[in-house]
């Protein structure tokens, strides 16, 4: 009898052993949808039982964070399940089936490049870093170290052009880097490499803006016979007082309405996520019509995004930490995903 016990005993840890969670960590620049992909489990199957299972450990109620190893759910049956659904199967504007994109831009890690979703099938998007070559944009410090406007604006570019891949659109990544990927270092290293598409960077400002308006407007003639939508979007980094705090605030066209509604979409979809993640200290950011140069010049609706003052201490928080710059990237994905909605 006493053996039979042991061996009920040894039974139930095998079990026990058996139904344990796998936990995984997340790779920088992966959203839930991306995650789960990597590890053979199908956004539209496992995504609800994703959050439940991560309910305590997620940034909020859907963001993933850097470090924290998260609770895979079960493979049903011990296998993938099949998307079965084709209304759910991304896909290119041709309407071919579009599982993955590589972008060698992002980095050798991250080069390849899950599409998870079509909720942007159909669309393009041209994604501008401000500054770039020669000219390295605002310059903040923290101690003797220089954070350079270029190098934060070009990574949160990178990390939103991957996430709108993943959601099925067509990215046009204008300013471009060879060497720097997604980087998830504090202090971002500083170089004069960066291109236009290949080109070099004039130093002069009228030149700078002219050759990346030129770029979008020769690619988007070509652009908007294959697809139903397309937007620019321009990412700054602001340099005011050191005391003077800001939120994130769009501009847009005055001449353009799309551009107008983009512009509000974009800060209502701020709005919103500080409310859930920051409830106590709000939104401050704003929406205004400017006269700029690269809103005035180019061909498609487009928003000019001013991240944050790189002279503030506060601000600076925004840029230097990687989980922020991602955090940035993914709510002007989903701003573009709701004003890309509402344009239907």
């Amino acid at each position: 009898m006493a053996r039979l016990l042991l061996l009920f005993f040894f039974i139930l840890c095998s079990f026990s052993v058996l139904a344990q969670e796998e936990y995984v960590t997340p790779k920088s620049g992966e959203g839930i949808s991306a995650f789960l992909e990597r590890n053979n489990r199908p956004a539209k199957t496992y995504y609800k039982e994703f959050l439940k299972l991560n309910e305590k450990r997620l940034r909020g109620k859907e963001e993933l964070r850097l470090g924290v190893k998260y609770a895979l759910p079960p493979l049903r049956n011990g296998k993938p399940t099949a998307n079965g659904d084709k209304k759910d199967t991304p896909a290119n504007s041709s309407g071919s089936k579009k599982k993955s994109v590589n972008e060698p831009l992002f980095g050798k890690a991250l080069a390849n490049v899950p599409v998870t979703s079509n909720r942007l099938q159909g669309t393009c998007f041209y994604v501008v870093s401000g500054h770039g070559g020669p000219d390295p944009g605002a310059i903040g410090r923290i101690g003797n170290i220089e954070l350079h406007e270029d190098e934060y604006a070009y990574d949160v570019a990178l990390r939103l052009a991957r996430n709108l891949m993943q959601e099925g659109a067509e990215v046009r990544i204008i300013i471009q880097d060879a060497k720097d990927g997604i980087r998830d270092d504090q202090y971002l290293s500083n170089s004069k490499r960066e291109t236009c598409m290949g080109a070099p960077i004039p130093l002069n400002q009228v030149a700078r803006l002219q050759q990346r308006c030129a770029k979008i407007n020769e690619l988007y003639q070509k652009d908007r016979k294959n697809y139903k939508y397309c937007r620019a979007i321009f990412l700054h980094v602001d340099s005011r007082s050191k005391s003077h705090q800001t939120d994130v605030f769009f501009y847009h066209s005055k001449n353009k309405p799309d551009s107008k509604r983009l512009a509000t979409t974009m800060k209502k979809t701020f709005e919103s996520k500080y409310g859930k993640h920051q409830p106590n200290r709000g939104f401050t950011g704003t929406v205004s019509a400017r006269n700029l140069y690269v809103l005035a010049n180019t061909s498609p609706a487009s928003v000019f995004v001013e991240l944050g003052n790189i002279q503030n201490t506060f601000d600076q928080r925004r840029f230097v930490i990687s989980s922020n710059r991602q955090a940035l990237a993914k709510w002007l994905m989903e701003g573009f995903i709701t004003d890309y909605k509402k344009s239907k």
